[in-house]
């Protein structure tokens, strides 16, 4: 009768163990359950990883690399060629797509005195007078401090195949500051194109690095500004901007 009882109580702690072991056996992410929440957290911190870098790479590009750019510019209002008066000039019209496109500062060359003729015709004579002169007309106001930049776009019309010689002016009296700078050239234009620009203004700047530069048409900067706009920012893309 004793054996029976122990065989009866051996069975039931038999039984007993195999019961915890199966229920251990369910704790594990072995089973279906458990291992779609494994997944599920894999997920989701996939996506959070992922999410933070794309919030890290949006913060970056939303940062303005061109706080360090400077637009120095000449232009002139009245009679121009082939666009008749106009209120804006030329290289004023550009000069504000660059500084738009990319947050650039802008400084302005105005003469010191202005005795620059209105109509076209003489306004041309008077240029081509200073041309052969190499005459160093004086500007007005106060430059800019140039050691916070480290790019300057320069940009003015063709006179006679050349910068106006205002421009020299500029170019000499801050020589310090643009040494070591990079500087990028632009023209308005009646049929000349860049005209050499780069090419002077690294005579004229030799410690300098002069980029690529942009000539754009008078009468495309007063009439087809849309086109003006595009052609602008392809060159502004293609300098890295």
């Amino acid at each position: 009768m004793k054996k029976r009882i122990i065989v009866g109580v051996m069975m039931v702690c038999m039984l007993a163990l195999a019961g915890c072991g199966q229920s251990g056996t369910s704790a594990d992410s072995n089973t279906p359950g458990n291992a779609e929440e494994q997944q599920t957290v894999e997920v989701l911190e996939s996506a959070e990883t992922e999410n933070t870098g794309n919030s890290d790479t949006t913060a970056l590009d939303a940062q303005t690399p061109t706080e360090d750019t400077l637009v120095v510019y000449f232009s002139r209002t009245g009679e121009q060629y082939n666009v008749g008066v106009i209120d804006k000039g030329n290289t004023a019209i550009v000069a504000d797509m660059i500084a738009e496109q990319t947050g650039a500062d802008k400084f302005e060359i105005l003469p010191q005195e202005d005795d620059y003729p209105y109509t076209y015709d003489e306004l041309t004579d008077v240029a081509k007078k200073e041309l052969n002169e190499n005459a160093r007309p004086a500007y007005a106001g106060d430059v800019p401090d140039l050691s916070q930049y480290s790019t300057i776009f320069i940009g003015a019309p063709v006179w006679w195949g050349d910068w106006p010689m205002i421009m020299y002016t500029f170019f000499e009296e801050n020589a310090e500051g643009l040494s070591g700078k990079t500087l990028i050239p632009f023209s308005t234009h009646a049929g000349s194109g860049l005209s050499g620009f780069d090419r002077k203004l690294s005579s004229a700047c030799p410690d300098s690095t002069v980029g690529t530069g942009l000539a754009i048409a008078g009468t495309d900067a007063q009439k087809h500004k849309d086109s003006v706009r595009q052609s602008v920012n392809d060159w502004l893309s293609g300098l890295g901007y």
